[in-house]
């Protein structure tokens, strides 16, 4: 994308403060939009490429309020006088199309306006996250006075031949990628200043009116059914490279990273600069250049550098290493001050700039980034006597910042796909530090529009393919639970209950009848990614237990159990009083026959199946949280499977319902001392929890934040004593710490929780929200808390 010369000033506003979300104007929320969406006239429909919108507005004199609805397919960023206003919109599916709400009248002015879009269309290539019918623009004013903005009448589109796509090249990078393309720009084709006021629009062509915008629930042969953006618009905050960590040719200056000393590469001359940003992260690069005609600039962006053999390694180490990644590639035209920042935004934490002259002279005016992510506030606080731990804290924050944007996502890296498996741990994490239910209640109601006919949730949604995983159907009414428990919306909650049903009714049409287990299941039984369950090239699946194709997967069997039994509260807190008593009933048997048929009493483990020829922590893990045993054999059995190397392990993924099951079994203050796949994350140079131990191909993945809530939930021990987090149940698990101290949001306040040993026992304060009550429990006693600060000694 283009901007006038401006070089690097706020040219992203951050659009959270600039944009505001109002709720659709009643007739626009029942009748076709007078607005129509709009192209350029003879643009194929669904093919790649970039189109730029302008509109000319005349007011006399500036409004005090100017709000308008906007969206587009693929997407769009909206400038109002050459100001970057939103971006969106908001990622769905076609039958819950987002639309932005937005107060434009802080950047309008008496006179001449202009309202102008960029609109892109990545075609074939498009992200797998992003759904589409074809390209188009629509904005809506959602009040009289603003009838003139509507898109139709007076509005020109011009397409963009200076942009063509740069997909991943799969060849280097060999493995599964699926973020969309990179950009390849001709700064000699590119139209400078469109989004001006003073740009001359006169030789555009007219757009091409497609259909009116139709609110969701009415009219007919919909190509859009239009629903409100429930999210706010994404943080965007300007950031600096942390360092050059090498260079070929030229070497910049100490003001060069900053933006206060320009760096030259002669005619003829190529050139390298490998970039640091220090920590992984999520941005916008913005690259301004004068000169240069002729030449070429590529950005190559990675998560790590790789030795010869592909390895990464420590990831602060570079020596012997190269940069594979995705690209982008602007060729300049000659002007002075251009800016090129890509369409989409990159996640890395280095970058490898290569510029080849030709026989002008380049100058890099500025390289530096702008960060964006959805606009989590760091509410959550979390600290302790171990600096490590602290560390780790503070890394899977940022790991769990750059997995969320407008829907959360498994990695920024290679899919940005919102994953149920992910996403419960990152709704959590959410709770926890930032107290922001918005997006968790997104996912879940997205999930609940993915059902299949029949009736299991898609895996991952939005998404241009499906994909069913079915044990994350399960998960889907876990993340609703747990959504149940933090949150007192009984109307939300209730609407979800449908969905609930459709998913246990499927699996429980799975279960084999003479053994009281599953039998076989189709689809994807994903559990986790041990070496043992490797990907399967012939039924292109992967990270399966044993027994999910033939039947008899204790495990999936059991985590059945577990999620049946937390339906049943579902169902008994919303007068479905028969479902409850039938899911609970429908658990017992489910984990009586699995015992039965799959415990091993010479190994005292529970098999993966009934053959008992296999082992894993999952199973056992599985048996503990489905209350399969009592407390002192369920902490018996909990502490040898932690610490049994023969089994299959549980990767970090995994490790969440691991030390959750050590929590439940009474063994929670080993959980710092279970820390050691992040501590080890840590030592390897990762400032990000990876997908799984190296090799790994992420470097950032949601499902390894986990820490980041348990330090909270467990060590510090705040938890919701009821649903709706009416009352709150502290519990801490120090282990080896000596003193914690935690900040929990929550929806009247902050709980903040301040403990230290003291001899044999435990002293502290704890201070509860004004209407707030709850207990404290500790070495088998209780106490009673009540609203405000007080002291704690047992």
């Amino acid at each position: 994308m283009f901007t006038p010369p401006a070089v690097l000033r706020l040219w992203f506003l951050v659009v959270a403060v600039c944009a505001t979300l109002h709720a659709a104007a009643p007739d626009l929320a029942h009748e076709a939009w007078p607005a129509q969406w709009i192209a350029a006239a003879g643009a194929p429909a669904t093919d790649y490429g970039v189109y730029h919108f302008r509109k000319h507005l005349t007011l006399a004199e500036r409004p005090a309020t100017f709000l308008v609805h906007v969206s587009a397919d693929n997407r769009y960023r909206l400038f109002v006088n050459g100001t970057s206003v939103a971006v969106g919109p908001a990622r769905g599916d076609l039958l819950h199309w987002r639309y932005e709400t937005l107060d434009l009248a802080p950047h309008l002015r008496a006179g001449d306006n202009v309202l102008a879009a960029v609109v892109w269309n990545a075609g074939e290539g498009r992200p797998m996250a992003q759904m589409s019918r074809r390209t188009g623009f629509i904005l809506q004013g959602a009040g009289e006075a603003e009838q003139n903005a509507n898109t139709g009448a007076g509005w020109r589109a011009l397409h963009n031949p200076a942009y063509a796509p740069l997909p991943p090249d799969l060849g280097k990078l060999k493995t599964y990628i699926v973020v969309g393309p990179g950009d390849d720009v001709d700064g000699a084709k590119h139209p400078w200043g469109w989004e001006t006021p003073g740009f001359d629009d006169r030789g555009w062509p007219a757009a091409l009116a497609l259909e009116p915008g139709q609110p969701h629930g009415t009219g007919t042969d919909v190509g859009w059914w239009l629903v409100p953006r429930t999210i706010p618009l994404p943080e965007e905050t300007p950031q600096r490279f942390a360092a050059v960590r090498r260079s070929t040719g030229p070497t910049p200056g100490a003001g060069f990273l900053a933006g206060r000393e320009p760096l030259t590469i002669p005619a003829r001359t190529t050139a390298t600069l490998l970039l640091d940003q220090g920590v992984e992260t999520t941005a916008y690069p913005q690259l301004v250049v004068s000169g240069g005609r002729g030449g070429v600039v590529t950005l190559a962006y990675a998560e790590a550098l790789v030795d010869a053999a592909g390895a990464k390694g420590n990831r602060d180490d570079i020596a012997g290493r190269t940069l594979i990644g995705t690209e982008d590639r602007f060729r300049p035209d000659g002007g002075a001050l251009r800016r090129f920042a890509p369409l989409w935004y990159r996640a890395y934490r280095y970058v490898e700039l290569t510029v080849t002259t030709a026989d002008e002279p380049l100058t890099i005016d500025e390289i530096a980034g702008m960060f964006t992510a959805y606009p989590f506030q760091e509410r959550g606080a979390f600290a302790c006597d171990d600096a490590e731990v602290e560390e780790i804290w503070r890394t899977g924050w940022r790991t769990a910042r750059l997995c969320a944007f407008e829907t959360y996502m498994d990695c920024p890296y290679y899919e940005q796909l919102q994953y149920v498996g992910d996403t419960r741990i990152q709704a959590l994490v959410s709770l926890y530090v930032a107290g922001d239910d918005r997006l968790m209640r997104n996912a879940i109601e997205l999930y609940d529009n993915s059902r299949i006919a029949a009736g299991l949730t898609q895996s991952r949604y939005p998404s241009a393919a499906p994909q069913i995983i079915n044990t994350f159907s399960l998960f889907w009414i876990d993340l609703v639970h747990d959504y149940w428990m933090h949150r007192d919306d009984d109307a939300f909650v209730r609407d979800r209950l449908r969905g609930v049903a459709s998913v246990l009714d499927w699996f429980e049409r799975h279960i084999d009848a003479r053994t009281g287990m599953l039998g076989p299941l189709p689809y994807w039984s994903f559990v986790d990614w041990p070496e043992e369950w490797p990907w399967d090239e012939a039924r292109r699946t992967g990270g399966e237990p044993p027994g999910v194709h033939d039947g008899g997967s204790s495990i999936v069997t059991l985590q059945l159990a577990v999620t049946l039994r937390h339906a049943a509260e579902l169902f008994a807190a919303h007068d479905r009083g028969a479902e409850a008593v039938h899911a609970r009933e429908l658990a017992d048997r489910l984990v009586a026959a699995t015992t039965a048929r799959c415990w091993d009493e010479k190994r005292r483990l529970v098999a993966d199946t009934p053959e008992r020829t296999s082992f894993s922590q999952h199973a056992n893990v599985l048996a503990v949280l489905a209350g399969a045993f009592a407390p002192a054999r369920a902490a018996e059995l909990i502490v040898r499977v932690t610490n049994d190397a023969r089994l299959t392990q549980c990767t970090p993924y995994f490790r969440f319902y691991l030390l959750r099951a050590l929590k439940a079994a009474g063994e929670g203050d080993r959980y710092v001392s279970e820390l050691g796949l992040w501590r080890a994350m840590l030592a390897r140079g990762l400032t990000t929890f990876a997908e799984r131990p190296d090799p790994t191909r992420s470097d950032c993945h949601a499902w390894s934040a986990s820490p980041t809530c348990e330090l909270l939930a467990t060590v510090c021990g705040i938890e919701p004593g009821s649903p709706g987090f009416r009352t709150v149940r502290i519990e801490p698990h120090l282990g080896t710490l000596h003193q914690v101290a935690g900040t929990v949001p929550h929806p009247a306040g902050l709980i903040r929780v301040e403990l230290r040993r003291a001899g044999t026992g435990l002293r502290g304060t704890v201070t509860l929200p004004a209407g707030v009550t709850g207990e404290f429990r500790w070495g088998g006693r209780s106490l009673p808390l009540h609203a405000g600060e007080q002291i704690v000694e047992l």
